[in-house]
C-alpha cells in the first residue's frame, strides 16, 4: 500500500512524538530536543530511515540507545520497517539542541 503526502505526515508526527519519548539518561531531555535525530524519511510504502547521533561517541548508551529509538520507531503505526544510521558527522554540539531543550537545562538566558 502507498501512503499519501498526508499520511506520511502524520507517520512523521507520530513518529516525532515516539523520539520524544527516548531520553539521554545523562541529560534529563529527550533526543530529539537535544538534537540528535539529525533526519527522519518516510517512504510511500512505510519505509523509515533515521539519521542519529549520540552525545559522544564513547556514550555509555551507545549500544542502547539507538536499538531503543529503533524499537520506538517500530511501534508506530503504519511503519513498516525501521532502518537507523547511526553518524558522527556532523559531530553533536549545545547549538543543536532547542531552545526548549537549551532552557530546561539552563543553557538559555
Amino acid at each position: 500500500m502507498k501512503y499519501t503526502d498526508e499520511q506520511i505526515a502524520d507517520i512523521g508526527e507520530n513518529i516525532i512524538k515516539a523520539l520524544k519519548t527516548v531520553f539521554d539518561p545523562e541529560i534529563p531531555v529527550d533526543i530529539y530536543e537535544l538534537g540528535l535525530v539529525y533526519d527522519v524519511q518516510i517512504s510511500e510504502d512505510g519505509d523509515v530511515k533515521v539519521v542519529m547521533t549520540l552525545t559522544t561517541p564513547n556514550c555509555p548508551v551507545a549500544e542502547s540507545l539507538p536499538q531503543e529509538v529503533k524499537e520506538k520507531v517500530a511501534a508506530v503505526e503504519n511503519v513498516k520497517s525501521v532502518d537507523l544510521e547511526l553518524t558522527f558527522e556532523p559531530s553533536w554540539n549545545k547549538d543543536m539542541m532547542s531552545e526548549e531543550a537549551k532552557f530546561e537545562l539552563g543553557i538559555l538566558f
